[in-house]
């Protein structure tokens, strides 16, 4: 160029860095900006734009940014396309919190946002589903004079479906058009995978239709949505004939659609069809990766041809490098189909492909997964090679064994699996491993050995954490030993671990559960003065603490100190509150605080009516009970046994017979099985109602389905007989009742006539 006499400019250059940019040649960019420099040409907006594009596709963000740092100081200012190459980089690199920030900076900096920024802006937020800030951006937009595009929309749609406004993502796309917008097919393929995913499957379907009316052709994505939402239907008849039609309508499919049909496939019990497919792939130009392998082998795997998988997988490692997800599909049945040695060999191989880079997460999945299938002695057996052979040097692959067999309730042998790994394996026991079988023996009642292996983990260096000393905190709650929880809670704090509100929790129940109501309270108001911030559950223990002593003044400040405090009551609480007024006799109290909490917006659940109807029919206010069960039915809930009973027993202790019959029929028409007390409360109240021969008859019919009657079925009966002025069928019911072996009880004797 010089030797024909012409001379190089700041756009000559430019177009030179952005050539060696777009190559990779980065060291090479940057000399010919020093070479710039050099004959005294400064570099402009657009080579530093250049520049910092070119580092940031290879990942050199300390270096763009360094480069933005200095722009300035040569004079040139950064303008809106300067911000945006970043705020697209961070949004990503998965780093939306970033983008967001550079986002605002911008305008920070005097620069008015255009549409390219706000579109990068989005994209971020639609990635973190915050819906609030992208609408502000979306109508700040419109507010500064810049119309929404196609993109925009994209991005907004995507938010509103990240947030479960599916409608609202409807509504957004209808004004598009209605603004003159006209959605490109990106649009609808977004559209159609949000209905879908929300299971709007026939709305998805119509979207699909109107791109004919659009004159939107569809793409290999919108057929690959469609068939993935097939597959999630099941629908394998329907997604093979889509993929068939998807050439005829003049697309052609690629490795993901044949991936999503073999998944399809594949979990629909479909594997020699799925076969069939993969073996018409290469035909079409298209060509396996490792998610078409992994699905294949999963579907051998699935159906138990675990010798096909195996080869399956040997012909895959010929082209492809096998993943994490490769060894969790395929090693689950090798080891399951006896195969330890094979599994082993496999495992190894990868782990040198990987040139030991597997984290801790990969083992404890693929034991995980290998625990699923195969019987623990063979997972056992495979784990022990992967330790001798020190593939593995660490606790992860023996977490999830001991995990499995503390849920089965064999703590005993899980400890036996922990002490040959530690001891003779030499393998260093973490924090999880310790709390498993810690938790393990508490389960199944091996207190002491819990307690042993937490003096053990001390021992050792092993600092037990929140978590532990929250299981231990329990345990001795659960005991009732008091003492010793604030003995252990003290050296909680001297060790340095840092209680959570499970653990003060634990405290004020053990307390409370000991009647030292005051000590509990006291702890509240020392915990409340630091960090603390109780939740609706450390006030339902306190409420039902003083609800239990009778404070029932004390305890509607403690209430409403809670409200003070920003803690919202739940229904629990005001189930606590109904039902210790309630029972405490002070019945409107209970109904006002039930009325209150409607009134709140908070749904009353089953056990909310349950305790108000037991405590008005226990104060003889039926009708009140009545209405109340009404209106349980009404609100959608259905009653469960023990609401019946109640409300049979109310209507029955004030003489309502018929209606406690009415009732009786119901909960049976239900599904509903009564029981004994069921059969007991009725005997006993149609006996006093006189009506004995009905009493009678209900007696028999509990024999006939099974009911063994206790001492207050008989009490009931021969009450009944008494009162009818009966005696020798109320001698004969105590005569039956002791040959049957059921011991009298005082009630008995007081109910036999002289």
């Amino acid at each position: 160029m010089e030797a024909n006499g012409y001379v190089p400019d700041v756009v000559t250059f430019t177009i030179l860095v952005d050539a060696l940019c777009k190559a990779g040649k980065l060291d090479e960019a940057f000399g010919t900006l020093d070479n710039m420099r050099k004959i005294g040409i400064l570099p402009n907006l657009h080579t530093y734009n250049t520049l910092i594009g070119g580092l940031l596709r290879v990942d050199g963000l300390n270096e763009a940014l360094e480069l933005f740092d200095g722009m300035e100081s040569f004079g040139v200012k950064p303008t809106a396309y300067t911000y945006i190459l970043f705020i697209d980089y961070y949004g990503k690199s998965g780093e939306p919190e970033k983008a967001i920030e550079t986002f605002e900076k911008m305008k920070l900096c005097g620069i008015v946002p255009n549409i390219v920024a706000c579109n990068a802006s989005l994209y971020s937020l639609a990635e973190m589903g915050r819906l609030g800030e992208a609408k502000g951006i979306f109508y700040g937009l419109k507010k500064n004079g810049l119309a929404p595009d196609s993109i925009t929309y994209n991005m907004m749609m995507k938010c509103y479906s990240k947030a479960g406004k599916i409608d609202e993502a409807i509504q957004l796309f209808s004004e598009m058009i209605e603004n003159g917008c006209d959605p490109d097919v990106v649009n609808i393929n977004s559209l159609i995978d949000t209905l879908y995913k929300a299971d709007r499957v026939d709305e998805a379907w119509a979207m699909f239709c109107r791109m004919k009316e659009m004159k939107l052709p569809p793409t290999v994505v919108t057929f690959n949505t469609l068939l993935a939402g097939l597959g999630r239907e099941w629908k394998v008849q329907e997604a093979m004939e889509l993929f068939e039609s998807i050439t005829a309508q003049g697309c052609y499919p690629n490795t993901i659609t044949f991936n999503t049909l073999l998944d399809c496939l594949c979990k629909n019990d479909e594997i020699d069809m799925a076969l069939k497919f993969l073996f018409e792939m290469t035909t079409r130009n298209c060509f396996p990766d490792v998610f078409t392998y992994n699905t294949v082998i999963y579907g051998l795997v699935k159906e138990n041809r675990v010798n096909d998988a195996f080869l399956f997988f040997h012909q895959m490692r010929k082209m492809l490098y096998p993943d994490d997800i490769t060894l969790c599909t395929l090693l689950p049945g090798v080891v399951k189909d006896g195969r330890i040695e094979d599994a082993f060999k496999i495992a190894k191989s990868f782990i040198h492909q990987v040139r030991n880079q597997t984290d801790i997460s990969f083992w404890r999945d693929l034991i995980e997964g290998i625990l699923c299938d195969a019987e623990i002695d063979q997972s056992i057996s495979f784990v022990e090679i992967l330790i001798v052979d020190e593939l593995c040097r660490n606790d992860s692959v023996l977490i999830p064994l001991i995990k499995v067999m503390c849920k089965h309730k064999k703590a005993l042998n899980a400890h036996e699996l922990f002490v040959k790994f530690t001891s003779s394996f030499g393998i260093q026991p973490t924090l999880e491993a310790y709390y498993v079988l810690i938790e393990g023996f508490l389960d199944v009642h091996l207190t002491e050995m819990a307690w042993g292996l937490f003096k053990e983990m001390k021992t050792v260096g092993c600092a037990p954490d929140v978590f532990t000393y929250n299981l231990l905190l329990d345990d001795l709650g659960k005991s009732g030993r008091v003492d010793e929880i604030f003995e252990l809670y003290e050296e909680m704090l001297s060790r340095g671990c840092k209680p959570n509100t499970i653990t003060h929790n634990i405290v004020i129940v053990g307390l409370v559960k000991s009647n030292r109501i005051e000590k509990a309270i006291d702890l509240y108001y020392d915990l409340i003065s630091a960090d603390f911030n109780p939740t609706p559950c450390t006030y339902g223990l306190l409420i039902d603490g003083l609800l239990k002593l009778g404070n029932l003044d004390e305890v509607k400040s403690f209430f409403n100190e809670m409200v003070d405090y920003g803690c919202k009551p739940n229904c629990a609480i005001y189930n606590i509150l109904i039902n210790g007024f309630g029972k405490g006799g002070d019945v409107e109290t209970a109904c006002e605080l039930f009325n209150r909490m409607v009134k709140e917006g908070i749904r009353p659940d089953l056990k909310s009516y349950t305790i108000l109807v037991d405590c008005l029919c226990m104060l003889g206010k039926v009708d009140d009970a009545v209405h109340y069960f009404k209106e349980l039915k009404s609100t959608g809930i259905d009653p469960d046994l023990i609401s019946y009973n109640l409300m049979i027993n109310g209507l029955g202790r004030s003489r309502r017979i018929e209606e406690a019959l009415s009732l009786f029929n119901e909960m049976q028409s239900r599904g509903i099985i009564p029981n004994l007390y069921t059969y007991n409360s009725l005997i006993l109240n149609l006996g006093i109602a006189g009506m004995i021969e009905e009493a009678g008859k209900m007696y028999e019919e509990l024999l006939l389905k099974g009911l063994e009657p206790n001492v207050f079925t008989y009490n009931a009966l021969i009450r009944g007989y008494s009162m009818s002025g009966n005696p020798d069928r109320a001698y004969a019911v105590y005569e039956k009742m002791m040959a049957g072996g059921c011991s009298p009880n005082t009630g008995t004797f007081a109910q036999l006539p002289n």
